[in-house]
């Protein structure tokens, strides 16, 4: 018997770079899927780009996130795990629960430095540079009831110089993203099932 693949529901608010990365990473996997692509906003560009890859989605509003549960479950109940990549809603404690050690979330910045409430895209950018740091990256991690303060799964550094704007900090992270997020993932999988 064919053994099934594990299969991916991921949370996006925004234009889906990260999105689309892990699509496309795992598109000829024999071991990995991506299910279904869910946006808290009609608007997210995200969405559009999983149809190209005939990916299915879904339209789950902040409000529902937060009062219907059912709804929510229903949509990843064939779902392994949940990628948030730019998702902009605090995960419901039901879902942590659900889904326990199984909701990875990255972050672009060096947790827990530039994490919390508000700490976002190019606002965490703005920080960084304000604070004149000498490097930044990204921490992929487990989401738990806390904002960006769930277990460590993986970090990584970028050196940065006086010279660097929000805009050229924000470009670091996106390479940092792209090379290490699909098998930051992948990793994850692996090891979860051999335990």
């Amino acid at each position: 018997m064919k053994r099934k693949k594990t299969r991916l529901a991921i949370f996006v608010s925004g234009s889906g770079t990260n999105c689309e990365n892990i699509i496309n990473y795992f598109h000829d996997s024999d071991s990995v899927e991506t299910a279904i692509v869910v946006s808290n906003r009609s608007d997210a560009y995200a969405l559009q780009r999983a149809k190209n890859h005939a990916v299915p989605t879904a339209i789950i509003t902040r409000q529902q996130f937060l009062e219907d549960p059912s709804l929510v479950l229903k949509t990843v109940s064939d779902c392994d795990y949940i990628i948030l990549a730019g998702f902009l809603v605090h995960v419901p404690q039901y879902l942590i629960d659900t889904f326990p050690n199984r909701i990875i979330n990255i972050h672009p910045s060096l947790l827990p430095k530039y994490g919390g409430k508000g700490m976002y895209g190019h606002h965490v950018h703005e920080a960084v540079k304000a604070a004149g740091e000498t490097e930044t990256g990204i921490t992929i991690h487990y989401v738990n009831a806390h904002l960006d303060a769930g277990e460590h799964i993986a970090q990584f550094r970028v050196a940065l110089t006086p010279d660097d704007t929000p805009d050229t900090i924000a470009a670091k992270i996106h390479v940092l993203e792209q090379a290490h997020f699909p098998e930051v993932i992948e990793g994850v999988i692996r090891k979860q099932e051999k335990q």
